[in-house]
């Protein structure tokens, strides 16, 4: 997309922006998409159109089908209508509707974003970084934190995804849906990480480099996990790999060659066991056990001020 076009995607107006008697010609995310008819028996079609600042209802009674046709749900669309009043609720009258791919390079625009400003984030992130004293582990950060695409995806990934829900019953100790909006992984590993070393300050038994090392790169695989579209949705990696392998692979990618095959081995099962045993596993080390409960922790706690404290437990 080009500059001019990124502008004028900019420009347009928000949802939060958009007023009664209003023309609205604009990209939205489409999260809702019903084929109904009226009680007179002709077809209209009703979607959702959201970005980051809210959502709201849009409707089209003439040419239903035709306009239907043209885009599905879950893409980004581009809007033509006028905003009106239905039961005291604003609506968008639509008079056309179509996808719009270009438009998918502004996810932010389009998602929920973290709250925390990211440039602070990405501050402690690199402080964090710089606390590990063990050449080979120093190393591996320094190679994970000077690839610059990965960093940009650090910045931008979430943990989940806004719709997945944790599965009732079973034994799996897998913590539920958490910062599930742009930015979240970046807040969730400084968090673990910061949880890491004020631990370690109780218990000096533990190997320190090797927690927090294992506490910032635990989630990478979150940087291929997912797609970035009118939604958050998992990526063909992610649905088939998950984070964890897709997480060994990225330490893989950058591993420093005076990191000994021991040490890797202890942070590689660290990462592999960070949300639990699983398939006869067993915890190796006290590290391991320790980022397990670190990440259930922060991903708990999120969960109960995203989505009330019942539903988090």
């Amino acid at each position: 997309m080009g500059a001019a076009s990124a502008a004028r995607i900019d420009e347009e107006p928000t949802v939060a922006m958009l007023r009664e008697r209003q023309e609205v010609e604009g990209v939205y995310a489409c999260t809702r998409k019903e084929r109904r008819v009226s009680r007179a028996g002709t077809p209209y079609l009703t979607v959702e159109l959201a970005d980051s600042t809210g959502t709201i209802p849009a409707r089209a009674f003439r040419d239903a089908d035709v306009l239907a046709g043209r885009f599905e749900r879950g893409e980004l669309v581009r809007v033509r209508g006028r905003v009106e009043r239905f039961r005291a609720e604003l609506q968008i009258a639509l008079e056309a509707i179509a996808s719009a791919p270009a438009a998918h390079a502004h996810a932010e625009r389009f998602l929920p974003v973290a709250y925390r400003d990211l440039d602070e984030l990405e501050g402690f992130l690199e402080h964090l970084a710089r606390e590990l004293h063990d050449p080979g582990l120093a190393a591996l950060l320094a190679r994970l934190m000077g690839d610059q695409k990965l960093r940009a995806e650090i910045r931008r990934a979430p943990c989940s995804a806004p719709s997945w829900r944790s599965q009732a019953g079973g034994a799996s100790s897998r913590p539920p849906a958490h910062h599930a909006y742009l930015g979240g992984l970046l807040e969730h590993t400084v968090a673990v990480a910061t949880l890491a070393l004020e631990l370690c300050t109780l218990h000096s038994r533990l190997d320190r480099d090797l927690l927090l090392a294992a506490a910032l790169v635990h989630d990478l695989g979150k940087t291929r996990e997912f797609t970035y579209g009118a939604e958050i949705a998992a990526s063909a990696e992610g649905r088939l790999l998950g984070h964890i392998e897709l997480g060994l692979r990225v330490i893989a990618d950058h591993l420093p060659p005076m990191l000994g095959e021991a040490r890797r081995l202890a942070l590689e099962h660290c990462v592999m066991l960070h949300h639990g045993p699983e398939g006869g596993q067993r915890f190796a080390s006290p590290e391991a056990l320790a980022l397990c409960r670190l990440n259930a922790l922060d991903a708990h706690i999120k969960g109960a001020f995203e989505r009330g404290f019942a539903a988090a437990c």
